[in-house]
C-alpha cells in the first residue's frame, strides 16, 4: 500500500474511530440522531438561472459573427425569399435567375434593407432576441425555420440549375 493511500484511509477512518463506531453505515445511522449545529451563514449563494446578462448594444457585438443579428437577419430574408420565389414561379413560371433579371433585383435590395433595419433596431435598443419568445413562436423556432429556408433556397437554385429551368 502506498503512503498516500494509507494517509487517505487514516483521514477517512479517523472520524469513525473517534465516535466509537465500527463502520461507515453506523455513522450514517447515528448522524440522523445527532443534534444539528446551527451556524451563521458566512456566504450567500444566489441562483442566477433565470437572469440574463445585459445585452450589448455596440455595433461590433450585435453584428459579430456569433452575435444575435447575422443569422437571424439571413434567416428572415431566406424565409421571405423562399416563399416569394416559389410564389412567383407558380404565378409566372420564371426560375429564380429570371425573377432577379426581370425586375426582381430592386425588390431583393429593398426587402434586404427593410428587414435588416427592422431587425437591428430592437437589438440596438438593448432588447434581447429571446425577450419576446413565448409559446409556439420561440426564437429557436425562428432560427430553425430560417436555417431550413436557407437550405431550401440553395436547393431551389441547384435544382433549377440541374433541370435547366423553373422547378414547377
Amino acid at each position: 500500500m502506498t503512503t498516500s493511500a494509507a494517509a487517505m484511509q487514516s483521514i477517512l477512518a479517523s472520524p469513525v474511530s473517534r465516535m466509537g463506531l465500527r463502520s461507515r453505515s453506523d455513522l450514517a445511522l447515528t448522524s440522523t440522531c445527532l443534534p444539528r449545529q446551527h451556524r451563521k451563514p458566512s456566504m450567500q449563494v444566489r441562483c442566477m438561472a433565470g437572469e440574463r446578462p445585459p445585452v450589448s448594444t455596440k455595433f461590433e457585438d450585435v453584428l459579430a459573427f456569433s452575435g444575435p443579428a447575422p443569422e437571424r437577419i439571413n434567416g428572415r430574408l431566406a424565409m421571405v425569399g423562399f416563399v416569394a420565389a416559389l410564389g412567383v414561379e407558380l404565378a409566372r413560371g420564371d426560375d429564380l435567375v429570371d425573377q432577379l433579371v426581370n425586375g426582381g433585383l430592386p425588390w431583393f435590395v429593398g426587402t434586404t434593407v427593410l428587414l435588416s433595419i427592422a431587425s437591428l433596431i430592437p437589438l440596438f435598443k438593448g432588447l434581447s432576441v429571446e425577450s419576446k419568445s413565448e409559446g409556439l413562436m420561440t426564437s429557436d423556432a425562428e432560427l430553425w425555420n430560417g436555417r431550413f429556408a436557407m437550405v431550401g433556397l440553395v436547393a431551389l437554385v441547384f435544382t433549377e440549375f440541374l433541370k435547366g429551368g423553373a422547378l414547377v
